[in-house]
């Protein structure tokens, strides 16, 4: 019994390591007041997160796809489905590829809503507390999804404008590893391993009702 307490314990403070070695470290940089105007705007947004697909019915071959393979991760259906809706309507709105946010929780956090890194960062996207302060509200709670969710791809879009374009250091800077390659590669290698996704293959079987 102590034995199988013991390599359970190892087994939690292993998982939480891992999580700690990834959790985004932004660096606290002074932003120009046209780029924070930007970014309070788009944090202030209040629009009810939707898929925007081609038809109905790419959307929800979609989300059937994407929740499939998210559902050992999170067995909730109702939550699952929740936070796949609002991974695609903040990422396609803060132009970004919703499969690639999607690795990038899965790097960052593993999928937990409170994981919370040695460094303070929070949440699905691990996002450091003082953007409440720059661009946002300091009573912006950042372990509620969409709220976490809104900062973290408002962040990312900031980067790779930043780096005019260029993803993988867009990626290192969201990480706070800006040069370093291990982050990025973990990003887009969880992306394309577990999140690619293209409409041209989607075949749709209506849920059973």
């Amino acid at each position: 019994m102590l034995k199988n307490i013991q390599i359970c314990l190892l087994t939690l403070i292993g998982a939480l390591a891992s999580i700690n070695s990834y959790a985004g470290a932004q660096i606290e940089e002074p932003l120009s007041n046209s780029v924070k105007a930007m970014m309070q705007r788009s944090i202030s947004d209040k629009a009810v997160p939707t898929l925007t697909f081609a038809s109905p019915e790419e959307g929800e071959a979609w989300l059937n796809e994407m929740s499939r393979r998210l559902q050992k991760r999170i067995p909730d259906t109702n939550y699952r489905e929740d936070l796949l809706r609002t991974v695609h309507y903040e990422a396609t709105r803060a132009g970004l590829d919703p499969q690639m946010v999607l690795g990038l929780i899965q790097v960052e956090s593993g999928f937990k809503k409170y994981a919370l890194s040695s460094v303070g960062a929070r949440g699905f996207m691990q996002v450091m507390p003082f953007w409440a302060r720059s661009i946002g509200a300091t009573d912006h709670n950042l372990f509620l999804l969409r709220t976490n969710l809104r900062y973290g791809c408002t962040i990312l879009r900031h980067y790779i404008d930043i780096e005019h374009g260029d993803l993988y250091r867009a990626l290192g800077r969201y990480n706070g590893s800006l040069g370093k390659p291990q982050y990025p590669n973990l990003v887009l290698g969880a992306w394309r391993k577990n999140w690619d996704y293209s409409t041209k293959n989607w075949n749709y079987a209506p849920k059973n009702t």
